[in-house]
């Protein structure tokens, strides 16, 4: 057995989960019971079912055959967060292409979900942000607002019709993302972020570990990491010299994604 498969075994052995891509994309109607869940200083918008279904995001919709992976991995990931007293979770992948940002969405949506938890998704994909673009967010304030000194963290911040449920998106690439996640600025938000609701998981949509050094400009700051590692698209080489980059950082899980089963219609 490669290195590879070792490290899956190993992370599922100890708690953790493979998780299969979420293959279909039909169009089915999105409706999901929720409590009366009102936002006074937060922008509120309504998220469009044909777009989240195009997109693959499915954890919005109970109705959907998928969505219970993705409550599973919840459950898994908070039984080892709540462990550690861990409140803040990067999502990365060894290259891009591997479907962190799915996982990532899906993910906060099903933490939403638990009537206990309130979620933050975080687009700090600086480089190339991909979270208000599957969830169709277009307007107001963003991240990059913020980042010019042109918005308060409050301001940006956009719930996206789910009870439990804030994003704070990135709309355009920024210059120097390197730099800006490094900066003290980003250390004292991530801070003020983690301050300011004790019951809050907040999770960062990270850029991949090995075309840039974005991703390890920040990860020291952020509590425990989900590596997603899409089936095919990376090497061997690719898996352990990410695993190699993170030896001191808190790996919570490894999810293989879009695999052979899914790509193949077998789900």
């Amino acid at each position: 057995m490669d290195r590879i498969k070792q490290a899956l075994v190993k992370a599922r052995q100890e708690g953790n989960v493979g998780l299969q891509a979420v293959g279909g994309q039909t169009h089915t109607e999105m409706s999901v019971a929720v409590l009366k869940y009102e936002y006074v200083n937060t922008r509120t918008t309504e998220l469009d079912p044909y777009l989240m279904s195009r997109n693959r995001i499915v954890a919005f919709n109970k109705n959907d055959c998928h969505s219970g992976t993705f409550d599973l991995l919840r459950t898994k990931i908070l039984r080892k967060m709540d462990e550690n007293g861990w409140r803040t979770l990067a999502i990365t992948s060894p290259t891009s292409g591997a479907g962190k940002t799915v996982v990532a969405i899906n993910l906060a949506m099903s933490i939403a979900q638990r009537t206990e938890r309130t979620t933050l998704l975080v687009d700090f994909d600086l480089r190339s942000p991909k979270v208000a673009n599957y969830l169709g967010l277009t307007d107001g304030k963003s991240l990059n607002d913020v980042f010019q000194g042109e918005s308060e963290i409050f301001e940006a911040l956009v719930n996206p019709g789910l009870p439990r449920l804030v994003i704070l998106p990135t709309y355009k690439p920024e210059t120097s993302p390197a730099e800006l996640l490094s900066s003290n600025r980003t250390k004292a938000m991530i801070n003020a972020i983690k301050g300011r609701y004790t019951d809050r998981m907040v999770i960062f949509d990270l850029p991949s570990l090995l075309q840039t050094d974005d991703a390890m400009a920040v990860l020291p700051q952020i509590d425990c990491v989900l590596l997603i590692i899409g089936d095919g698209e990376a090497s061997r080489s690719d898996i352990e010299n990410s695993l190699s980059d993170m030896p001191a950082l808190n790996i919570v899980g490894v999810v293989l994604n879009k695999s052979e089963a899914v790509k193949h219609g077998h789900q």
